[in-house]
């Protein structure tokens, strides 16, 4: 897989977006999907994913997001980077999930009580699968 050069962009009815090899910040705005609105900003630094101005997604540094779903219970998406990631979503408050990466259950994390739920891992140019499910 490579960096998305669109910014962002729909596939195979998923979300992929991010380019974490630029310098400079680059946004897209009011991106149609599914009835809503999305924003992505991205450059080396952060890449950030709004679903109808409300975050979604954020990676720091900033990464390639591929194959990106979700929907009540799941979170589905393939990263890519260059070093150490920080990987925040905004879901439920005060509720359990469940991180799979690579096939690996890491374990069971609750959101807090604002819902943001956030893990780090180390990104390469060879992707990593990640899976969340509410449990």
């Amino acid at each position: 897989m490579a960096v998305v050069n669109e910014i962002l962009k729909e596939e195979n009815n998923c979300l992929c977006f991010g380019n974490y090899l630029i310098q400079e910040k680059q946004k897209l705005e009011n991106f149609d999907f599914n009835g809503d609105k999305y924003k992505v900003k991205t450059h080396n630094e952060i890449t950030r994913l709004e679903k109808n101005d409300l975050l979604l997604l954020e990676t720091v540094p900033g990464s390639a997001i591929h194959k990106f779903t979700m929907n009540d219970t799941d979170i589905n998406f393939e990263a890519e980077g260059f070093e150490n990631t920080q990987i925040t979503l905004d879901l439920a408050p005060n509720q359990n999930y469940k991180l799979e990466i690579n096939n690996v259950v890491i374990g069971v994390t609750k959101s807090n009580p604002f819902g943001k739920f956030s893990f780090s891992l180390n990104l390469s140019s060879q992707p990593s699968i990640i899976k969340i499910k509410k449990v």
